[in-house]
């Protein structure tokens, strides 16, 4: 994610929101991503929160008022606002959307809204009848219909007590929202990218199954990476320990017969296809309806094998589709790996190797190699998911441009 946001310019516009506070971490989140980020407040917004707080996280004098004390034009609404990769309204009033929809310019956020041609994303965030009202409703169609965009407020207890729609987005969400919108990448528009993520988890009982440690980690870097590059993503993931990113379509399963139902038919339409998940090869033969209990004596398994997704795709892989696989191992990385590329027919597969405390499942790292259908071993290791993420897609890049 860093990579498609480091040096990039954003005005984060703050409005008359409760949720305001939320910016807050929004904007350090963008600095950590070495964003460059202009705050701009509301009058409303002073309000709530204050400018010295923005100011203190991105290291740029908050701009609050269109007549103040701006005078260079380095700063000055026309300047920012053609200089800006996004315009990041969060929280964004009925008030400011109304404005907006309407073509009123009568403060420096609402004037600037007019003079940018930069993505405008609009995270709304104001009581649920507001936010349900038919003028509301009618501004975001209004704006969608102009190219704005839009991450819809979830649902939950409000500040004014009520329960309903109108909470302003987790600020994360906001971020993996405005990715696709800041990296400016659309080397995979119109291009359907289907990734298997997590773990399964076989069942013996309603208490007890067979499951591995997959956390989930390396299939949402590279859902990210394919949303950064303006493509189309489905994930279908087994349980994981993170949350998939905003923009993909996530479907949840928990074994590896659901994987298979729900992955091989979406396989069949998809130009990439990366199978990340760690899959369960066997499944217990018999399972039992109530938890089975200790009977003071061993007792043996029987297993059954589970059908192997990544060879069903690669028997029907179609010309010009691109099918990744991952091949976790504890030794002999390349050379197993290098057996599964051919088996499976893949064109390209992440051999990474787990059971070591720096590598492998529930970490931030790999020591990994990407194998090609040529023969090419590049070694990486100990790479961060996110960059070997990167690395695959440029590697797919390459082989889509063949």
């Amino acid at each position: 994610m860093r990579r498609h946001i480091s040096n990039k310019e954003v005005v984060l516009a703050v409005t008359g929101s409760i949720a305001a506070y939320k910016a807050c971490e929004i904007a350090s989140r963008l600095i950590e991503l070495n964003a460059k980020v202009t705050p701009v407040l509301t009058r409303s917004a002073c309000e709530l929160v204050q400018p010295a707080t923005f100011e203190a996280i991105t290291g740029r004098r908050a701009i609050t008022n269109l007549f103040g004390a701006f005078a260079s034009a380095e700063i000055e609404h026309i300047a920012v606002a053609t200089r800006a990769h996004l315009f990041l309204v969060a929280p964004a009033t009925a008030n400011i959307l109304a404005k907006a929809a309407n073509g009123i310019a009568d403060d420096w956020l609402s004037t600037a809204l007019l003079a940018t041609r930069a993505p405008i994303l609009f995270a709304p965030a104001m009581n649920s009848n507001m936010f349900a009202h038919p003028a509301t409703q009618a501004n975001i169609e209004t704006l969608l219909g102009r190219g704005c965009h839009f991450i819809e407020p979830e649902s939950g207890r409000l500040a004014c007590g009520t329960v309903g729609q109108g909470r302003m987005a987790d600020p994360m969400s906001i971020i993996e929202a405005a990715l696709p919108l800041i990296s400016g990448d659309s080397s995979l528009a119109g291009k359907k990218v289907l990734i298997t993520s997590g773990g399964t988890r076989e069942p013996l009982d309603p208490v007890r199954y067979i499951g591995n440690r997959s956390s989930g980690k390396m299939g949402r870097a590279l859902a990210i990476e394919a949303l950064a590059r303006g493509a189309q993503v489905t994930v279908v993931t087994g349980p994981s320990d993170v949350a998939l990113p905003y923009g993909a379509e996530t479907i949840r399963v928990e074994t590896a017969m659901q994987m298979a139902a729900e992955t091989l038919p979406r396989a069949q339409d998809a130009n990439i296809v990366i199978c990340a998940a760690a899959v369960a090869d066997y499944r217990p033969e018999q399972t039992y309806e109530h938890k089975r209990k200790r009977a003071g004596q061993s007792l043996t398994l029987a297993l059954v094998e589970n059908p192997d997704i990544l060879a069903q795709i690669g028997a029907a892989k179609r010309t010009g589709q691109i099918l990744v696989g991952f091949a976790a191992e504890t030794e002999e990385l390349v050379a197993n790996a290098c057996v599964k590329l051919k088996k499976k027919n893949l064109d390209l597969i992440v051999a990474n190797q787990v059971g070591v405390p720096e590598s492998g499942f529930g970490v931030d790292t790999l020591n990994a190699a990407i194998l090609d259908r040529d023969g090419q071993t590049t070694e990486l290791p100990l790479i961060a998911k996110d960059e070997l993420a990167q690395r695959l897609f440029d590697r797919m890049a390459l082989l889509m441009a063949q």
